[in-house]
């Protein structure tokens, strides 16, 4: 049984940056597939990017280039750090743990976090 935290959100203006982190506690395999979703309002939740076990990465077309997954084995830690935000990308963040090779989709996803909100201004 895995357990996920998230922390880092904020508000910040157009332009700026914000770098997220999850904090895994519980059981843990490497070998699970690491992943960020995000839930803009009145939307579905989206995957925004994931880093498999073996560090192989995938973004969505939205964020790519401007956000980076990275992953601290040691730690069970998860991060992304996000650059040149805009108010299209205000929305409640969450961490999750899937299937290896399989976590971008919701469909493979076996463990959640809470979310941390995002809010970007104009």
């Amino acid at each position: 049984q895995v357990q996920l935290m998230e922390s880092g959100g904020g508000s910040v203006q157009a332009g700026g940056s914000l770098t997220l982190s999850c904090a895994c506690s519980g059981d843990y395999s490497s070998s699970y597939c690491m992943a960020w979703f995000r839930q803009l309002p009145g939307k579905e939740r989206e995957a925004v990017a994931s880093i498999d076990r073996d560090g192989a990465t995938k973004y969505a077309d939205s964020v790519e280039g401007r956000f980076t997954i990275t992953k601290d084995v040691n730690k069970k830690s998860l991060f992304l750090q996000m650059n040149t935000l805009s108010p299209e990308d205000t929305a409640m963040y969450c961490c999750a743990f899937g299937l290896p090779g399989r976590c971008f989709s919701r469909a493979y996803v076996h463990h959640w976090g809470q979310g941390t909100q995002v809010t970007v201004s104009s």
